[in-house]
């Protein structure tokens, strides 16, 4: 493996939810540790499962794995370390502010932004620690920071006098607040990450475009900040002995070779390198050791008298078909799928549009997906279906104009570059998006309208209370007078259903669950979840795509049992589903 040859001090893992950096990283730290080095692992992933994997408790604290000599964990807990963050921050102002002030900084500090910052203040911590230093000589980090997070700690230290004096902006600096007497560790920590004998990024993705574009994203970004010594590992390839006589498998095993064929200039010009599609569960010193050696048989499971790999019975879930019928019970309504990227939304709300407009029902499909062939497909072919696509770069450019017009005209140099750099968060383009999709929501009040993609709970709150609106509309218009807001619209359960989307792994499903939690504190109930290309419901004779199937079937009953009041499976499609007649395919499916 060549991103572990000559590995510096600090090796970083980065990619997208479910790409499997937490193998990766736990499988490195064991090849070090077995060549003789002292390694200190450190996770600072929510989904963290490194215990798990080495059958062990480890949290907050250094603990050395029994199983494998030299080695020691550490998990950071980012949720927790955000709660004890926010706490430094709004504790010393509760009683001595108003409480819909106190409200509004809560709301400020409860997003994606302040839950990075805690994280890389704690192990900032561990890069500038001389005596870490000199007790291991890898420490290996299981998620690294972003660009953004890193652009924040590089500007001038002017955050908290900003903020005072820019309380309705200031969406992302708001968690800055907190870092005070920080900046010269942080100073020092930024060196250590810039420096390429020091420190190496290992990018970490599917062969699937949609996370191929996501890393390019990432290591362009991470690049523009000085971080340059990256390397790309392109996980879970599955390999051709596994694709022979199963047409799924087949299918599947040329998709990903024609992504891996067809690799952007900017990430073939990277070193990288492929790992193949496992059928174990990656639990385990045993397996982990195996990750890394040359593939072979040993890779397909065992087979039982019948030809068939053992699988355990599917419980009942729901067809996509089904919950299309149920929606289909009213004559309009928003649909409003929501999810991380990657999983699928696009081309479900393209196939639930198709099946409303098939059933006779008036459709507008509308999304911001930069990948317009969607829409060039659809167009003008299906009777009572109208698709629009929302530019989210063009639109979030035009409203970062327009907020440095406003909000930045009086500012000096150092606090417009503040609020440049807030303006480029990911709630920026979000609440932008919004704002354009906010124009075609009153449509939903006499015809369908499914939405693809859409704002966090916590950027809904974040607009609600920064821009005030749905208070100052409920002033102006007095308690006898009916007026209707995007978000009372988005809160109104008899006229909105949002579909949460996901897949059948465990980080994807926790990334859901998190989302759903977050439309909770906004007052918004996911109707229904939707879990995408699952094997466990797809027709395949593979082996290894079968015992992939069986690992599906945990984190299936976890959605069942205990996140979802609605749920539909959809298989993962032997074709590309792209057209009207494979989207119609795909929502009729049973």
């Amino acid at each position: 493996m060549k991103f572990i040859q000559n590995p510096p001090a600090f090796l970083f893992f980065t990619g997208k939810g479910g790409v499997g950096k937490t193998s990766l990283s736990c499988a490195t730290a064991i090849t070090l540790a077995d060549s003789g080095k002292r390694v200190l692992l450190v996770s600072t992933d929510p989904a963290s499962n490194v215990g798990q994997v080495f059958g062990q408790t480890i949290g907050n604290k250094l603990t050395p794995i029994d199983s494998v000599t030299r080695l020691t964990a550490l998990e950071i807990d980012p949720q927790a370390a955000a709660e004890q963050y926010r706490a430094r921050i709004v504790d010393p102002v509760k009683g001595l502010l108003p409480p819909d002030v106190v409200r509004s900084i809560e709301e400020q500090l409860s997003g994606a932004c302040t839950t990075e910052i805690a994280a890389f203040d704690e192990f900032t911590g561990l890069l500038t620690d001389a005596s870490l230093q000199q007790d291991f000589d890898h420490i290996i980090f299981d998620t690294a920071p972003t660009g953004h997070t890193i652009r924040l700690l590089q500007l001038p230290g002017a955050w908290s006098s900003f903020i005072e004096t820019n309380p309705e902006g200031a969406s992302c600096l708001g968690p800055l607040a907190g870092l005070e007497k920080q900046a010269e560790r942080y100073a020092q920590a930024l060196t250590v990450l810039a420096d390429p004998d020091k420190t190496r990024l290992i990018l970490v993705a599917r062969p699937q475009q949609s996370t191929l574009i996501e890393v390019e994203r990432t290591h362009q970004e991470l690049r523009q900040v000085g971080l340059k010594n990256q390397y790309l590992v392109i996980n879970g390839v599955l390999p051709e002995g596994a694709a022979l006589n199963d047409p799924l498998a087949f299918a599947l095993y040329q998709r990903e070779q024609a992504v891996l064929a067809n690799l952007s200039p900017i990430l073939a010009a990277l070193p990288h390198e492929t790992l193949t599609l496992q059928s174990m569960n990656l639990v385990g010193v045993t397996p982990l050791r195996q990750l890394f050696m040359p593939a072979g048989d040993t890779n397909l499971p065992a087979m039982d008298e019948q030809g068939q790999c053992k699988q355990d019975n599917l419980p009942q879930v729901p067809t996509l078909d089904s919950l299309i019928s149920e929606i289909a019970q009213q004559d309009h309504g928003l649909i409003m799928l929501m999810g991380k990227g990657g999983v699928g939304k696009t081309t479900l709300a393209a196939a639930i549009a198709v099946r409303l407009a098939e059933l006779g029902l008036d459709v507008h499909l509308t999304t911001s997906d930069p990948a317009a062939h969607l829409e060039q497909t659809l167009h003008g072919q299906l009777a009572n279906l109208q698709v629009s696509r929302i530019d989210p770069v063009d639109v979030t450019t035009r409203y970062r104009e327009q907020v440095l017009a406003t909000k930045g005209k009086a500012l000096d140099a150092q606090g417009k570059a503040l609020l440049e750099e807030d303006l480029r968060s990911p709630c920026t383009e979000e609440i932008a998006v919004f704002q354009a999709f906010s124009r075609i929501i009153r449509e939903a009040g006499k015809r369908f309208v499914v939405m693809d993609t859409a704002p966090t709970g916590h950027t809904l709150l974040l607009l609600d209370a920064t821009g005030a609106y749905h208070r100052e509309v409920a002033k102006r218009m007095g308690e006898t007078t009916h007026y209707s807001t995007p978000m009372m619209q988005l809160q109104d359960k008899a006229r909105t259903k949002v579909l949460l989307v996901t897949l059948p792994e465990t980080t994807p499903v926790l990334e859901a669950a998190n989302l759903q939690e977050d439309l909770r504190r906004a007052g918004i109930e996911p109707w229904a979840w939707l879990i995408n290309n699952s094997l466990a419901v797809a027709r395949t004779t593979s082996p290894l795509l079968k015992v992939r199937a069986r690992h599906e079937l945990a984190q299936i009953e976890k959605v069942q049992e205990d996140l979802a009041s609605r749920l539909a499976l959809i298989p993962l499609q032997q074709e590309e589903p792209i057209g009207i007649t494979r989207l119609s395919q795909l929502a009729k499916q049973h």
